[in-house]
């Protein structure tokens, strides 16, 4: 069972050779794990960490000067949500049924912080993130509850990403047909 993350941090590589090498430099510069490190659809690399904010923070900017010409995206969450830890190993279960959100981005660190500020937001369920593996480099959230809460959610992370201008598009189903839910997660 993984540990409880407080803080991580994310860089998005273009180019695996840039990544790999960032990574090992990311994980010497402070005193961080790793969160998640592997290749990516189409090319990319992800290095992600975790550990006390301050540590992260200097990891990720050792990370983003090692090869900047290759960063496609990044962030450091201070105080990431425990959903959105088990939304990104697949583990979760739709316990608040009704409406059905998506959010999807052009990077996967965008869709990452869409998923955490999402669930900041409101009541909902992230049932997964995905992340870029047969995407194309994109990242999408799935995210259920009452259409409500699901609406505000969206709108939420859809913010986060506008903001960095990474998003895809967002749907909302307020009642989604179950077969496609079972389809999904």
């Amino acid at each position: 069972m993984m540990k409880k993350l407080t803080a991580i941090g994310l860089i998005e590589f273009t180019a695996i050779h840039a990544g790999i090498g960032a990574a090992d430099g990311m994980l010497k510069t402070a005193s961080v794990e790793p969160f998640m490190m592997k290749t990516l659809c189409p090319g990319k690399f992800i290095a992600g960490v975790h550990g006390e904010i301050g540590a992260v923070q200097s990891s990720v900017a050792t990370g983003l000067g090692l090869y900047p010409s290759t960063v496609a995206d990044s962030f450091t969450i201070p105080n990431v949500h425990p959903d959105v830890v088990t939304a990104l190993s697949g583990c979760t279960r739709i316990t608040k049924q009704g409406a059905l959100g998506v959010i999807e981005t052009f990077s996967v660190a965008s869709a990452i912080l869409a998923a955490d500020e999402a669930v900041k937001a409101a009541d909902i369920d992230l049932l997964e993130i995905r992340t870029a593996l047969g995407l194309g480099g994109k990242g999408y959230v799935l995210l259920s509850g009452d259409i409500g809460a699901v609406e505000a959610a969206v709108g939420s992370g859809m913010r986060k990403v506008e903001e960095r201008g990474l998003l895809v598009g967002t749907t909302i189903l307020p009642r989604p047909d179950k077969t496609l839910l079972q389809q999904l997660t």
